[in-house]
């Protein structure tokens, strides 16, 4: 296809927008789903790091992978879902995942991650497969990294770094691409070291001691390659800082904006995959991407609703969690995490259908506790209720009495969730009975948009409104106050 048909066919496609409550399908960002398809990774291609911007960037080569979990506490089928979770997070990266190996112990071999003995018969399991990866359950220090490939001669890549390249994969924003980077940055920064040679060698001389690498004219103190590389890695890292605060600022700027027009803030947090986007898909027609995958969407999304009395409120989704979020993505997205904090109603969203929405429910509570958002107002629902066996809903809702239970991709319990939205929003605090003038129709259009009307009745004087409002809005009301209307009207 040319580029102008290949032009034209897509702008076709984005003048076309079908969009009813039966046809919740187009909303869910397949045009960005089906570009994000069509990319995949190019095997077999040289990673000689030759430049910083390639330590920054380096992505990882995830072709064939053999899992391995160290099972330390709770119950083998607890050990069992956390290995299925990694394969999910493996899969969504990319890779082929070819056998999966947990160990049990007291805790992880502070050298190997696993057991010495149990290297080798790793080693075998990684021969036998003829995988590319390890991917361990789990965040390996710097030496236990250096040590498992050593003896199992493949790339060793652990749970942490494996969140940081899938949310690579997935940011889209400026401030999303920036979060990440930081994140890949404070993570490679201690984990740095020579890939090949270059890095081992001095730039500025043999350097201290006259090591090899040096010669005539260029003896004497030097700085290594790997030194130059943290230094302008720690450079980047404080200069990210600065963008994201400024971003920061800005993001402030809106959600004080929301404030002073009283507008009541709803945040749907939960784990990956739990349907997040599908809700506010479902809620708003967002046209959210939705995607079988773990951390599909990253970005937070803020959408308008309005209530059955004609308030309005927004919907904001954000990043999912996921059990040992990493704490650098933590930190990197705290400006994006408080989005939350800053909520009025936080809906959680939990997997119906998933093995232990127990253990995902916790998850979540303790990053939210991370930025302050546990003190807020809390809403849990259960989603993919059309995907979940009946046993498993009567447990949930023996357990969770007071949780609403929906299927965003059928829509059932969609219209009951509203109404739990609305009974849970903050109410205007100010009581107040005006008389506005027939010629103050935008004061009224304010009154039903950020008030709750309580009646409403027609004088000639003008309209008669007893509303509750915020406390700004009461006081440009407040001239119009009129109790002989009032009585008169009665």
């Amino acid at each position: 296809m040319h580029r102008t048909d290949r032009r034209d066919s897509l702008l076709d496609q984005e003048t076309y927008v079908p969009f009813s409550d039966d046809e919740l399908d187009a909303t869910t960002g397949e045009y960005e789903l089906s570009e994000r398809q069509a990319l995949r990774r190019v095997p077999g291609l040289s990673t000689e790091l030759t430049d910083i911007t390639e330590v920054e960037y380096r992505q990882l080569r995830l072709e064939r992978v053999v899992l391995v979990g160290v099972w330390t506490e709770g119950t083998q089928s607890d050990a069992e879902n956390s290995l299925t979770e990694l394969a999910a997070l493996a899969e969504t990266a990319g890779s082929q995942v070819l056998e999966g190996l947990i160990q049990r112990r007291t805790r992880p071999d502070p050298a190997t991650y696993v057991g010495r003995g149990k290297v080798d018969d790793l080693g075998a399991v990684v021969l036998s497969t003829g995988a590319d990866t390890v991917i361990c359950d789990g965040e390996l220090s710097p030496s236990q990294l250096r040590n498992l490939e050593q003896r199992t001669k493949v790339k060793v890549v652990d749970r942490t770094a494996l969140i940081l390249d899938i949310f690579a994969q997935h940011a889209k924003s400026k401030e999303g691409k920036a979060q990440v980077e930081l994140a890949q940055l404070e993570y490679l920064l201690p984990r740095l070291r020579g890939w090949g040679e270059t890095l081992s060698r001095q730039t500025g001389g043999s350097g201290r001691g006259g090591g090899a690498g040096g010669g005539v004219g260029l003896r004497g103190p030097g700085e290594t390659k790997l030194e130059t590389d943290r230094r302008r890695i720690r450079h980047r890292i404080a200069r990210l800082r600065r963008e994201i605060k400024a971003m920061r600022t800005v993001r402030q700027t809106k959600r004080a904006r929301r404030s002073r027009n009283a507008v009541p803030a709803v945040a749907i947090a939960g784990y990956t995959n739990a349907g997040k986007s599908s809700l506010l898909n479902r809620l708003t027609g967002a046209g959210v991407l939705v995607e079988d995958a773990l951390f599909a969407t990253l970005d937070p999304t803020t959408r308008k609703a309005t209530t059955s009395d004609g308030r309005l409120y927004t919907f904001s989704d954000t990043v999912g969690f996921v059990r040992h979020l990493p704490h650098q993505i933590v930190e990197a997205f705290r400006s994006t995490l408080e989005e939350v904090a800053e909520a009025d109603l936080v809906l959680h969203v939990v997997d119906g259908a998933h093995p232990d929405p127990e253990e995902q429910v916790r998850a979540v509570r303790e990053v939210l506790a991370e930025v302050g958002a546990d003190r807020l107002p809390e809403l849990l629902v259960v989603n993919k209720t059309d995907a979940a066996d009946d046993d498993t809903l009567l447990r949930l809702k023996r357990l969770w009495p007071d949780a609403v239970f929906v299927s965003a991709h059928s829509g059932r319990g969609i219209d009951g969730l509203r109404q739990a939205v609305e009974e849970r929003l903050p109410r205007p605090a100010v009581e107040v009975r005006v008389v506005l003038p027939y010629d103050r129709g935008d004061l009224v259009a304010r009154v039903h948009r950020q008030g709750e009307v309580l009646s409403t009745s027609h004088l000639p004087e003008g309209t008669l409104l007893h509303v509750r409002v915020g406390a700004a809005l009461a006081a440009e009301l407040a001239p119009f106050a009129a109790a002989e209307a009032i009585a008169g009207a009665r």
